[in-house]
């Protein structure tokens, strides 16, 4: 979340003395690394999908990331694999940070001199405020997931003439972000997923990015998406949408990968392998097509 307040921040590092590299279609990465070898860059924002296409680009893994200072992720969480091969490549650990279009640029972000990937987003920004809920808006402890809402000065009004949409997501000040969130007792932020990707097998909550996580610790994909499917003994199962990077990878090996990282109810049921995934035009694997797509499979066998 949060790509249409990307603008923000790239007049952020002009008003800091930057000069901006406008790309004008960052899906074309062949013609992205050719721009980005004219000049002695500095800093670089992206989602996690944009990162992880670079690292595989021989091109880009030959550029020289000397004057390379900040490196931000936004939009979608970070995985742990593509965050790892980052740092090895490039020096610089990838900073997460966390923001809406509805609460633009910034909700939370971590501290410009971290060491680790840690998978959080952070701390809320000065003069915001937040709290996690559940479904019946009370509160949930540390270490408890819960929805995000948020409350600050960068918090929308409301829609343009859209009442009835705003009351939904703003009540008693907190704007209700629709991110499942945990905070540690220092007052870190860690996004665990949307809360309309959760998927329910046999009564259990399993995160997608929990899921696609493991999966892309496995040297033979190279993209993976998570999404629940209906099924007749656990309500829902997992199932991954699969891009290859090495071609002899089959479904039982990476259900076996999976079986030896994940809780049961949580290894995927189903694998299918894709030439490519559905992205938006910022890059951000869009889960809901593929769920739709999926779901309407089962619903023409039954």
């Amino acid at each position: 979340r949060g790509i249409r307040d990307s603008p923000m921040n790239c007049l952020l590092f002009i008003e800091l003395g930057g000069q901006n590299v406008l790309i004008t279609n960052p899906r074309d990465i062949p013609g992205l690394v050719k721009e980005l070898a004219k000049y002695p860059f500095t800093a670089m924002t992206g989602v996690n999908t944009l990162f992880n296409a670079l690292l595989n680009n021989k091109e880009f893994q030959q550029l020289d990331f000397s004057t390379l200072h900040l490196s931000a992720g936004g939009g979608m969480p970070v995985q742990q694999a593509v965050a790892e091969r980052w740092v090895k490549l490039t020096g610089q650990y990838l900073l997460e940070g966390y923001g809406l279009t509805e609460c633009a640029p910034l909700v939370s972000v971590n501290p410009h001199d971290i060491d680790y990937h840690s998978g959080s987003i952070g701390l809320p920004v000065p003069s915001t405020e937040a709290k996690l809920v559940d479904d019946e808006d009370n509160e949930v402890p540390h270490g408890e997931p819960g929805e995000l809402c948020v409350r600050g000065p960068q918090v929308m009004l409301g829609y343009w003439q859209r009442p009835d949409a705003t009351d939904e997501i703003i009540k008693d000040g907190w704007l209700h972000t629709g991110d499942i969130a945990v905070m540690d007792d220092e007052g870190f932020l860690r996004i665990v997923d949307r809360k309309k990707d959760m998927i329910l097998v046999s009564g259990f909550n399993v995160y997608p990015n929990e899921i696609e996580d493991v999966v892309m610790q496995h040297s033979g994909v190279l993209e993976v998406a998570a999404v629940g499917v209906p099924s007749g003994s656990s309500g829902e199962a997992v199932k991954i949408f699969v891009v290859k990077k090495d071609p002899s990878l089959t479904e039982d090996a990476l259900i076996t990968f999976c079986r030896r990282q994940l809780t049961g109810y949580k290894v995927p049921k189903l694998v299918e392998f894709r030439g490519e995934l559905p992205k938006s035009n910022v890059g951000k694997i869009l889960r809901r097509e593929l769920r739709d797509e999926a779901r309407a499979k089962v619903d023409n066998k039954a």
